[in-house]
């Protein structure tokens, strides 16, 4: 399980000292923690396809911040926030290359008939690929191949 796994890798960065690895993953863990609560789900736990959308979700949110420190000139925040990326995109699925992208793309299109419409190929890719690809890039190629 996904939540274990993460537990663990947290006690060893700990034991090794590595505060860097060590602070993003309390982050993680207590944004997990947040949704458990608001969810009720604490007792139960999420499941591993839950914790990887947190972990999208906790990218991006520091692929923002990172985008704003480097506009701000404030590289060392910016490459402590790039850092964080690296760890917790070690937690998710082998992201698809574009290539593997525009293909399921192409075969939902094809499916969907007369009724292509950008929101629902978005949503229906999304549902297909799951957390193998960030929901900007599966907009951006969507936009890109329905012009």
């Amino acid at each position: 399980m996904l939540k274990n796994k993460i537990n663990e890798d947290l006690k060893k960065a700990m034991l090794a000292r590595d505060e860097q690895t060590t602070t993003a993953l309390r982050g993680l863990k207590g944004a997990i923690l947040d949704v458990e609560v608001a969810e009720g789900k604490r007792e139960a736990g999420l499941t591993d396809a839950e914790i990887e959308k947190i972990l999208q979700r906790e990218v991006k949110k520091r692929k923002e911040s990172l985008e704003i420190y480097k506009t701000n000139g404030r590289d060392e925040l910016a490459e402590a926030e790039r850092a964080e990326i690296t760890i917790l995109e070690n937690y998710l699925p082998k992201q698809m290359t574009d290539e593997e992208l525009s293909e399921v793309i192409d075969k939902v299109v094809k499916n969907a008939g007369d009724d292509v419409n950008v929101g629902k190929v978005i949503g229906a890719v999304k549902a297909e690929v799951g957390s193998q690809a960030d929901g900007g890039r599966i907009a951006k190629l969507v936009q890109e191949k329905l012009k």
